[in-house]
């Protein structure tokens, strides 16, 4: 069993107020975060881009796997992923997780890479642990 850590402090009111969020590894130490970087365009950083950016890496790591118990090697994998936070009720929720993927992968066939693609998207941990709807657009490039 493995277990990481992050953590968030918050200053005043929801939408004057300011936090931070850090990780255990100190990647993230600090790092701002606020009304205004989450429903607008300020500056920091929010939940759903974080989220974003560990289910892009969760998902291009574990394409990676994917690939290599199939017998290849990608020379680059780049994903993305899009987070869609929806205003229902008298809150909000996460609806949607977008992932874009390109990938270089020697000899590998465009359906072969659609098979492992999908599977990953599926089997990736961020994935499950999503209670969104997941797509995804994803792509062989030579």
């Amino acid at each position: 069993m493995m277990k990481k850590s992050g953590s968030a402090r918050w200053k005043g009111k929801i939408k004057d107020g300011i936090g931070s969020v850090s990780t255990e590894t100190g990647v993230l130490r600090e790092a701002p975060y606020g009304f205004t970087a989450r429903f607008e365009d300020g500056p920091g950083t929010n939940p759903e881009e974080l989220i974003g950016a560990a289910h892009a890496a969760c998902f291009t790591m574990a394409l990676s796997k994917g690939l290599g118990d199939a017998g290849f090697t990608a020379d680059d994998i780049q994903t993305s992923a899009v987070i869609t936070l929806e205003k229902q009720g008298e809150g909000f929720v996460i609806t949607a997780s977008h992932l874009t993927t390109e990938a270089r992968v020697p000899d590998l066939g465009v359906e072969q890479f659609a098979q492992i693609a999908e599977q990953t998207k599926v089997g990736c941990p961020v994935s499950k642990v999503l209670n969104a709807n997941i797509t995804m657009d994803a792509k062989l490039v030579r």
